[in-house]
């Protein structure tokens, strides 16, 4: 999927994720956080050893690689972090994702340094209030105007403003979210996308085994890690990735991938 996607995929908003068949689009890498968590689970469900480690390893950093070279950065660190879920709760070891986190930070340093519009793409994180008419603040000094427009109860359905603006509806839909539905509409929507990483936690003491058990922590962590990058982003709390809101964002594929990963915790709960 990686190569079809380096090879028949377009360019939109600077990124190389989507393919066009037709009046049809999709994003590969949406339906690859499946088999991301399926590799890591199975590759390490049995006893640790070095083999199954590196067998992971190099399956992650191959991912990672091909989401450096489409300039998907924002699903690059939803990737990352799964790893390091994933690598925890094999290991156990919070040395070991200290030096994974370390190697992390020394390839965002070589990344910054050899690929300079990837820090233009943020320069603009934390100063959005000074560039409200250009690419580096418009969509959020909007979207952080249209949630405080909204207060607690909304403006109601399909009377916002966010709508109008690129992106409204996908990787800046908390906003919409506020500004239609309310603040606690919206709070509690990323409170339940919160409450499956409870739900796998304690799916975990009556896991038929570790794969299921890996599988659910997994999954769930990625739906949460994606939620923050959506919701902070919208906000400017951190750098807007364009990544979506799972099961809120208007989107195919990201609609399919957040069901597939839902599916691991649902196999967790029935197979005790």
């Amino acid at each position: 999927l990686f190569v079809a996607n380096l090879v028949l995929g377009k360019d939109v908003n600077g990124s190389r994720n989507w393919i066009f068949i037709g009046p049809f689009s999709f994003q590969p890498s949406e339906f690859i956080k499946i088999a991301f968590v399926f590799v890591g689970a199975s590759t390490l469900d049995h006893l640790q050893t070095k083999k199954n480690i590196t067998e992971f390893i190099v399956f992650a950093a191959i991912c990672l690689a091909f989401l450096f070279l489409m300039r998907d950065f924002g699903t690059a660190l939803i990737f990352f972090a799964c790893f390091l879920i994933i690598a925890f709760m094999r290991s156990g070891s919070f040395r070991t994702i200290f030096l994974i986190l370390a190697a992390a930070c020394f390839g965002v340093f070589l990344i910054l340094q050899f690929k300079p519009y990837v820090a233009q793409r943020f320069s603009g994180w934390m100063h959005v209030w000074e560039h409200t008419q250009d690419s580096l603040g418009y969509q959020q000094v909007r979207t952080m105007t249209y949630i405080a427009s909204g207060g607690l109860f909304g403006l109601g359905l399909g009377n916002g403003n966010l709508k109008y603006v690129a992106a409204g509806d996908s990787d800046l839909v908390f906003g919409m979210l506020c500004e239609e539905w309310g603040l606690l509409i919206a709070v509690l929507a990323v409170g339940a996308i919160i409450t499956l990483a409870f739900f796998a936690a304690r799916a975990c003491r009556v896991g038929r085994s570790s794969f299921y058990t890996i599988a659910a922590c997994a999954a769930s962590s990625l739906l949460v890690f994606q939620t923050c990058l959506n919701v902070f982003g919208s906000v400017d709390l951190l750098p807007l990735t364009g990544v979506t809101f799972p099961f809120v964002s208007n989107g195919g594929s990201a609609m399919m991938s957040a069901w597939g990963l839902l599916a691991y915790l649902k196999a967790t709960d029935t197979r005790e």
